[in-house]
Formats: structure tokens, sequence, C-alpha cells
């Protein structure tokens, strides 16, 4: 069967500054917490051994154009543009990103450039990162900074990469720096990072650029074990907390009303001033990314809640194991190509339709060499995974969906987080010890994908 794409949808990838760029002036909260705890990093591999974007972005853009990209998703390093977070601009920030774009635009790539991507600037931590409301502000002043520099040549601005990642990681679960479990800071930092878009958002207004601004958001739809009023009910609870905590300031202007009531009810909301209503309902965007890399199943607690322990969102749900899920078994995630299509029926049934695209999907797999042949590796797996996912999102498109455009993560292997180069996501092969790019098999399928808008499935 062949499933043809609308004309001009987006065909690229995504990537990040911090994950691919390398070293730069200003210290993030990465670089920090590498320095002080190595060994919560996998094989000891910090953030300055990226893919070297940095010096190799020309020939990079190269192979983006190979792959015949249209589009490509990359954000700007907050702590590398203003080291301090609040003070001066670095002038070779500014030609590095200059350079990027307009070589980007030069080669018929449109550039999607986000603002935040987890890399907070450890002076910002240091005065209590998305804690602290000046911080809300710094990071204002820095978006306005950046539509100034590039917002002439940048037409698709996203606030903020997954928001909710640094709230469970750094506040709640304890992946990410500071480290710290603590609902209620957790939601403070939640509620921050909202006002923060919202304060960027008004400044992209004020400034009447010529493109549009939106947010990037990880959407794991949420299935209940059964129809049971009571498994209905927690994976509901898990929607409210994981999902729509930001999708409806963002969509709507608004938090929902059950959201609010459930964390009063527990005390557990942030400090609110009267005039910040306003600022989330400015916030409304243009354009929705939207990541999706595997569902979250749940069903209602089977046990009683430990009430010395920390108020966590696990007070009102456990995760559920569907039996027969098919599973990633080197990223330890389960594999839900209809998850994609549910996502974007949502978003048409109870949102309006907005404007959206797939801005991250992908396949992180361990020890890829094992699968090279002829100098190549041949990622079948990874092409079966894109091509059944691109199936569903055709399904959502053909029935109404407003999605332009897929995403994969990444174009280039590329280090990640805490896991260093553990699974590789790429289109393109690195070697680490050279640098050395070469495209994998998924490359090829993706680039001729991309270039006929179709693909053929059996």
């Amino acid at each position: 069967m062949k499933y043809a794409f609308p004309d001009n949808f987006w065909w690229g990838s995504a990537s990040s500054a911090l994950q691919t760029e390398g070293a730069r002036e200003g210290e993030t909260t990465w670089d920090y917490w590498f320095a002080r705890e190595p060994n919560r990093f996998h094989n000891g591999v910090g953030p300055q051994q990226t893919s070297t974007f940095y010096q190799h972005w020309k020939t990079d853009i190269q192979l983006l154009k190979q792959l015949n990209h249209n589009s490509f998703r990359t954000s700007i390093s907050w702590a590398r543009l203003i080291p301090d977070g609040i003070g001066e601009v670095n002038p070779e920030a500014v030609d590095f990103y200059n350079q990027v774009i307009d070589e980007l635009n030069e080669q018929g790539i449109t550039p999607f450039m986000t603002l935040f991507h987890f890399d907070m600037p450890m002076a910002m931590q240091e005065i209590g990162g998305w804690e602290n409301r000046d911080v809300v502000d710094a990071y204002a002043r820095y978006a306005q900074i950046c539509f100034e520099l590039f917002g002439d040549r940048v037409l698709h601005w996203f606030t903020f990469n997954e928001p909710i990642v640094p709230v469970e990681g750094g506040y709640l679960y304890d992946f990410h720096y500071p480290n710290v479990v603590d609902f209620k800071r957790a939601a403070t930092v939640a509620y921050h990072t909202v006002l923060a878009h919202a304060q960027a958002v008004r400044a992209y207004r004020a400034g009447h650029y010529a493109g549009e601004i939106g947010i990037v958001l990880n959407l794991t739809p949420s299935y209940p074990r059964s129809q049971n009023p009571a498994d209905v009910k927690a994976a509901n609870v898990a929607d409210l907390m994981f999902n729509r905590s930001f999708l409806d300031p963002v969509l709507r202007g608004e938090y929902p009303a059950d959201l609010v009531a459930l964390l009063k009810s527990y005390d557990q909301l942030p400090a609110c001033k009267p005039e910040d209503g306003f600022l989330i309902a400015e916030g409304k965007i243009d354009l929705l990314g939207v990541n999706y890399y595997q569902p979250r199943r749940v069903k209602c607690r089977d046990s009683a809640v430990n009430p010395q322990a920390p108020f966590m969102p696990e007070w009102f749900f456990d995760s559920y194991e569907m039996p027969g899920r098919k599973m990633n078994p080197y990223r330890g995630w389960e594999i839900y190509e209809p998850g994609i299509y549910d996502i974007l029926v949502n978003l048409r049934d109870n949102y309006g339709n907005p404007r959206c695209f797939i801005s991250e999907n992908g396949m992180g797999v361990e020890n890829e060499q094992r699968f090279i042949e002829n100098g190549q590796i041949n990622d079948q797996y990874r092409i079966e995974f894109i091509s059944e996912h691109l199936a569903w999102l055709h399904k959502g498109i053909s029935e109404g969906c407003n999605c332009l455009g897929y995403h994969m993560w990444t174009f280039i292997d590329n280090w990640s987080w805490c896991n260093a180069y553990k699974n590789r996501y790429g289109f393109i092969q690195l070697d680490l010890a050279t640098q050395k790019r070469t495209i994998k098999k998924s490359g090829e399928w993706f680039s001729a994908t991309a270039l006929n808008n179709s693909f053929d499935r059996e």
C-alpha cells in the first residue's frame, strides 16, 4: 500500500544544542553535575563529548540535505548565548547561530528553533532555577534577544522542549539535577515554566515577527488497564498530571479545573499571583510540537499509600504492564504505534484541532555495530518503527487531523543526558573516536521517503 502525505509536509529530524554542539563558555547544570557526580552518567561520559556540531555544522547540514530534509529542529543554548543567564550576549555565539541559520535556509532546510531544551545555565540554577520568578524574567529577556537576533530568518519558534521532563527528573524522580524529591517544588517549577513560556509568547507577539511560536510537549497517552471506574480514574489523573498540566495552558490558556482541585486538596498548589491568569491566557500557541515515544499504561493502586512517603503522582495510580506488549528491550520502552494516532485524534476532538507536527519519534538501540553489513548499519528495525508510526499518522491526517510534518529523533547519533551513547538514535552513525559520519540504511530510506513525500508498505 502507498502512503502519500500532503503537499509541503515537513520531513526532518530534531536535535538539541547541549547534545550536539560540545564545549561552551557558559556552564549548565549538566556540566556542574557531571563534574561532581560522573558516576551518574553512563560510562562516565559527560556533556563535553558530543557529536561536535559546533565544529562540523556545515558538513552536517550537507548531510541533512543528502537526507532530503526540508526542515530541522535544534535549540539555542541559553548558556552559550548569555553565559551567566542575564548579562552580556556572547558575540561568538551570535556568529555561530547566524551561520547555522543562514546555511540551513540557503540549503532549503527550514530552521525550527527551540529556546530551552533542558540546559539551564548554572548561574540561573544557583538562584533557584525555575523555582525563582527572577529566572522566569531572565528567560523572557533571553527569548526576546533571540527573536531580535534571529527572528527575521527563523519563522518557527518553540519556547520549551518537553517541559515536564525537568519537572519529573529534577524535582520528583531524581534523574536530573538538582535531584530534589518534593512535589510542591515540582509544581512550582512546572507553573513557572508555563509563566516563562507565556512571557516569551507575549514578547514574540509584541515584536510582530513574521513567523509563529509554539511549544514542544512529550505526550504520553494514558491507557487504563480496564474500563473499571477505578482504573479509568487512575488513567485520568495520570493524564492530568503528565499531559494536560502543559497541554491545557498552552492550547486553552488555562489549567484544568480538576488538576487545580486535586492539588489544592493535598495542599500542593504553587504560589500564584492575581495577574498570572491573564499572562497564561496570552500564552496560547500557533503550533504544537508533539514528541511521542511510548504510551503510559496505568491501573488503580492495589495497596495503600505510605502516609510518611513524599507526596507523588503515584499516590493515585500504579503502572501496568500490558500482556503481550511489544518492547524496545534496549530502552525498556513499549512500542505502540497507534498511540501517535490517538494523540492526534484527542487534539482534533478535544482541543480544536490545532496546527501540530510530530517533533520527535525514535528508537534507541544499543550496540548497533552488530548490524554492520558492507560498512553500513542495516537498521531495518528502525525503518519498520518509523514506517509503522507513519502509517498511523497517515490515518490521522486522512481523518482530518491537522498534522503538518514528522521529525525523527535524531539525525546523527548524539549524547543523551545520563545515558551518553548507550543507545543510538541517528539516521547517521557517529564514530566517537574519529567523529566520522556514515549514513545508516534508515537514513537512505528516510531520504527516499522525504523526496517522494510517500512510502510503500505491504
